[in-house]
């Protein structure tokens, strides 16, 4: 029996797979098209997950990224609740876990990651979660109605955002982050302090520069045991730290891989055909001075999305998109442009107190991000300074009076 043929195969069902393939229909593509995906639904966004989602504020339906009758409508054929165990690049073929062989002409890697699991004693434990799919939040929801001490491990977007969304049910939740500050790794000091302080407002108690002993219990977590040996009593334990990109099938089919698998200006893998973009594919950015890095955004995963629709269509562009990210905590929603990496200046725009405010990131005098925290204007302007790599005196910056959109000319 002679394995079935797409034009492009899309393996991943998130926002770059999803993007991928209405960046295909419109560009004109006329050929066949499937989204292979490990889960049994259509494609969904995945930042309510840790948010509404996860809160009960947004149903599932609510976030489907399209309706289903959308796929069909456009001649996307939807292969669900598989997952690619090998690539064969010479005979352009993958084969999926499940024993399924599936040819293509194009193949486009979308596969995100797999959250960063906990190594020590006791990681396995029933009662231990993770923030990635629908079946790892409804798990956590099924299991709510009996925790009511819930540690959440990692400082990071998915752990704050959890922790906003548990205090809306009553938990008591405490969040333990290695670093001495929360956001340590995407944010400066001024923003991380000031979530500190509304988490801790909102009844959050916060464990900060403290690393994980093990997990204690004997079927199901019964606590949390600290490096400097302290005992956090808890009924389910959330662990955000990040995610390894899900590259592994591409690897071992000989694409050159670091942090996730490396892409070129047009998302090209090494390997001939293959595309990859998202959270797991590791591309050379003009606002990380040139570094490879992997973004894990919904921009990335779209306009990464866009560039390898083009260059499968024969009109590539390359991607030189700006990074912007967000996150929605409580009554509070920052909006990000820029990489903030590196910077050697931090310059606050507004009164932290006020619940609205923005932190400009500068390096060598010029404007690499800006977070802003319920002050869309500063974000919206913000980003013409940061594509620009704008070099503009802190003090004026600091000036809150002044919008931003007026500084690029002055």
């Amino acid at each position: 029996m002679s394995a079935v043929h797409y034009d492009v195969l899309i393996v991943g069902g998130g926002h770059a797979g999803a993007q991928a393939a209405v960046a295909l229909r419109q560009e004109k593509f006329d050929g066949s098209i499937a989204i292979l995906g490990t889960e049994p639904h259509p494609p969904y966004e995945r930042p309510p997950l840790s948010k509404e989602y996860l809160a009960g504020t947004k149903p599932f339906e609510r976030i489907l990224i399209r309706p289903e009758t959308f796929w069909a409508e456009r001649g996307v054929s939807l292969v669900l609740g598989e997952t690619v165990e090998s690539v064969d690049p010479v005979a352009r073929s993958v084969r999926t876990k499940s024993g399924r062989s599936i040819d293509y002409g194009e193949l486009v890697w979308a596969t995100g990651g797999e959250p960063r699991r906990l190594t020590c004693a006791g990681h396995d434990l029933a009662g231990i979660h993770a923030v990635r799919t629908r079946a790892d939040v409804d798990r956590m929801l099924g299991a709510l109605a009996e925790a009511e001490r819930i540690v959440v491990i990692g400082g990071g977007y998915i752990g704050l955002e959890a922790s906003a969304a548990l205090t809306k049910f009553g938990k008591s939740v405490t969040l333990v982050e290695a670093q001495d500050r929360v956001l340590a790794r995407v944010a400066g000091e001024p923003l991380s302090r000031f979530y500190e302080a509304e988490h801790r407002a909102h009844g959050v108690t916060l464990m900060l520069g403290v690393g994980i002993s093990c997990i204690e219990g004997e079927d199901w977590v019964t606590g949390v045991r600290l490096d400097d040996g302290a005992l956090l009593p808890a009924d389910m334990v959330i662990v955000g730290i990040g995610i390894i990109p899900a590259v592994e099938p591409l690897v071992l089919a000989g694409a050159e891989a670091g942090n996730g698998v490396v892409v070129d200006g047009y998302c090209r893998t090494s390997l001939p055909h293959i595309h990859a973009i998202g959270d797991c594919a590791a591309h050379a950015n003009r606002y990380a001075d040139g570094a490879m890095i992997r973004l894990e955004s919904v921009q990335n995963a779209n306009d990464q999305a866009v560039t390898a629709a083009r260059d499968i269509v024969g009109r590539p562009v390359p991607y030189d998109a700006v990074p912007w990210f967000w996150s929605n905590q409580y009554d509070l929603k920052l909006q990000t442009v820029g990489l903030s990496t590196g910077h050697d200046a931090a310059v606050l725009r507004g009164d932290p107190a006020a619940r609205s405010f923005s932190v400009v990131y500068l390096k060598q005098g010029k404007v690499i991000a800006i977070d802003a925290v319920n002050a869309v204007k500063d974000y919206v302007q913000g980003r013409a300074l940061v594509q620009a790599g704008a070099t503009i005196a802190p003090e004026v910056l600091a000036d809150a009076r002044r919008p931003l959109k007026d500084l690029l000319s002055a």
